[in-house]
């Protein structure tokens, strides 16, 4: 019960004031609320507590931008400049679950190793290494958009790549393609098979993946030529030979020439595995072109008509 003394001087209050007296001031215990499940109550992907199974913290600025170079090689073709869904009917990787869920590429290893090949995803040659930086990238456009599934901010850029010098292009092209390509031979006729100088650009630099009106050859000629093969040989000097379905470190799965699939287990450096990649030399180029040196041979490969 309130005492005399403090009743009175609230009445006083009451009175002269207007205020409730003490009693009805005080608070009653608050009642404790229970938990919601992370992600109701909250729009969809507006703000960083609701999905907190996928937040990350930013990415090594050298490590996107590696992941970046790699991705444009190896899955632009397939998944787009903007990761939304490339020529070759890729996956929008904006919505993808498991995209969405990975950390550091954890996730994306087994798939690039050959995890959905009956899927139509076939086994990338990269270390993880290099799957971790092309995660990093892929993580750093997520970052950027403005909700699940949405492209990142701001206006679709319009790219011109038609900048370089035609006669720098063709005289890189014969100190540093001529060994595997001629324009009179596989790139015969170049210029017409595609599009858009930016659709072109993007074929040769990765070897050809991002297709076009027959690619770089005939359909048929284009998958035999770019499937990365391998050379298993036993302990006891047999070998058997076909095109890499899947490999990791420690198995290998081959399709072989008879229509059937072997898969051989490994151990370490045994049995021996040669892998033969045709598309690596372009890998290895990515780290050495410049701007300058893929603009010029742009401008250069249009004309070869």
């Amino acid at each position: 019960m309130l005492g005399r003394h403090t009743a009175a001087a609230a009445a006083l209050a009451t009175l002269i004031l207007g205020m409730p007296p003490i009693a009805a001031q005080q608070t009653p215990p608050t009642q404790q609320q229970a938990p919601q499940p992370e992600g109701r109550g909250q729009g969809r992907g507006r703000g960083p507590g609701t999905f907190p199974a996928q937040q990350r913290p930013p990415g090594d600025p050298a490590l996107v931008e590696r992941g970046r170079a790699l991705y444009g090689v190896n899955c632009t073709a397939c998944h787009g400049v903007d990761l939304r869904g490339g020529q070759l009917n890729g996956p929008n990787l904006l919505r993808s679950q498991l995209v969405l869920n990975d950390q550091d590429g954890e996730l994306l290893l087994p798939i690039v190793q050959g995890a959905r090949a009956e899927k139509g995803m076939p086994p990338l040659p990269l270390p993880p290494d290099d799957v971790k930086a092309v995660a990093a990238y892929i993580h750093s456009v997520l970052a950027s958009a403005q909700r699940q599934g949405a492209p990142p901010a701001g206006d679709e850029p319009t790219l011109n790549v038609l900048v370089g010098d035609a006669a720098a292009g063709q005289a890189y092209f014969a100190a540093t393609c001529s060994s595997c390509h001629s324009p009179t031979g596989n790139l015969a006729g170049i210029g017409t098979r595609f599009p858009d100088a930016k659709t072109l650009q993007n074929a040769w630099v990765s070897g050809g993946r991002a297709g076009g009106r027959g690619g770089f050859r005939g359909a048929g000629a284009r998958s035999n030529a770019r499937a990365v093969t391998a050379t298993i040989t036993f302990p006891g000097g047999d070998k058997l030979e076909g095109r890499v379905i899947r490999y990791d470190d420690f198995l290998i799965t081959l399709a072989l020439e008879d229509g059937s699939q072997r898969t051989v287990r490994r151990d370490g450096s045994k049995p021996k595995v040669e892998i033969r990649d045709p598309l690596e030399p372009h890998r290895a180029l990515l780290g050495v072109y410049t701007d300058k040196d893929i603009h010029d041979v742009t401008a250069y490969l249009v004309t070869v008509k």
